[in-house]
C-alpha cells in the first residue's frame, strides 16, 4: 500500500480524545460528534483534505502522519508540548470582584470569559475561584497539559495536480463547489478562477480563502499563484468596481457605434 510522505495531499478521517478523561474533543465523523455532544449544525463532516507538513492539523499529529499506509487505521498519541501546550502558571491571573461587577458580570467557578488585550486580541479564559473579593482566571487552553489520542485513517492519497488544488479549495472554502472552479496548472505556476462561483460565496470569505490558499499552494511547490478575481479586486469599493464596469461598457458601445467606412465612389443614386 502507498505510504504517506511530507508534502502529500491526503484525505484524513480522525477522532481526537483526551487520554486522561476519554473526552472526545474533535472528529471528522458526524455520528461520533453527535454522540459526544460536540456536533455543529454548520460543521462540515467527512474525511478532511490536508497537505502533510503544512500545519493543517495539530503539530504532534501532523508529524506522525508521515509513513502511515493508506487504508490502515492507527492510534496516535500526542504529548502536551506538541498538542495544546503545557500548562503555564503565568497564564493564571487574579482580578478584583469589582472589575467584573462594574461590567455587570457576576463571576462563578467554571464560567467562560473573554477579555481584550492591549493589542486588541481577544483572549478566552475560565474562572477558577471566586473568594475574598478576588477572582482567579485561567487563560491556559482547556486542554493544555493533556495527552491527546487520535484514531486516524488515511482514506486517500491525492495524486492528480488539479485534484490537489481542488482539495485545498475544499479545505479552505468548504462551502464552494470546487468542481465549478476553473483551475490551470503548469510546472511551477497555477491559476485559480473563482468567477464561476462568485454568486455562491461571501466576498470577505473568499478574500480570506485566497490568502490561505496562496500559502497552501506555495507549500505544494507552485512559485506563481494567480487568483481570478484577485484579493485586490475583491477588496475594491463597490462604487469603484461599478465605475470600472461602466467605463468598459462605454468603450464597448463606442466600438459598436463607430461609422462604417464609405465605399469609394460614394452612394449611387442614379442622379
Amino acid at each position: 500500500m502507498a505510504k504517506v510522505e511530507k508534502g502529500d495531499v491526503i484525505r484524513l478521517r480522525y477522532t481526537g480524545k483526551i487520554k486522561e478523561t476519554g473526552e472526545i474533543f474533535d472528529t471528522t465523523e458526524e455520528e461520533v460528534a453527535k454522540q459526544a455532544g460536540i456536533y455543529k449544525e454548520n460543521g462540515v463532516y467527512g474525511p478532511v483534505p490536508i497537505a502533510v507538513g503544512a500545519g493543517h492539523v495539530i503539530k504532534g499529529l501532523d508529524e506522525q502522519l508521515e509513513g502511515l499506509e493508506v487504508g490502515k487505521k492507527y492510534e496516535i498519541i500526542v504529548p502536551p508540548e506538541k498538542g495544546f501546550g503545557k500548562r503555564d502558571p503565568k497564564l493564571i491571573k487574579v482580578f478584583t470582584l469589582g472589575q467584573f461587577r462594574r461590567q455587570g458580570i457576576i463571576p462563578f467557578p467554571g464560567m467562560p470569559i473573554e477579555i481584550e488585550s492591549e493589542g486588541g486580541r481577544k483572549i478566552k479564559g475560565r474562572v477558577l475561584t471566586v473568594s475574598g473579593g478576588r477572582v482567579r482566571v485561567d487563560f491556559n487552553h482547556p486542554y493544555a497539559g493533556k495527552h491527546l489520542v487520535y484514531e486516524v485513517e488515511v482514506v486517500e492519497k491525492v495524486e492528480d495536480p488539479i485534484e490537489k488544488v481542488k482539495a485545498m479549495i475544499e479545505l479552505r472554502l468548504p462551502r464552494v463547489d470546487a468542481n465549478k472552479v476553473v483551475i490551470e496548472v503548469g510546472e511551477k505556476e497555477v491559476t485559480v478562477n473563482f468567477k464561476p462561483v462568485l454568486e455562491e460565496v461571501d466576498k470577505n470569505t473568499l478574500v480570506l480563502g485566497e490568502i490561505l490558499l496562496e500559502s497552501d499552494l506555495k507549500f505544494l511547490g507552485y512559485e506563481e499563484v494567480t487568483f481570478k478575481p484577485s484579493v485586490e479586486e475583491l477588496l475594491k469599493p463597490p462604487e469603484e468596481v461599478t465605475s470600472e464596469e461602466k467605463t468598459e461598457e462605454g468603450a464597448e458601445e463606442a466600438k459598436e457605434t463607430e461609422p462604417a467606412e464609405t465605399p469609394e465612389g460614394g452612394s449611387g443614386g442614379g442622379l
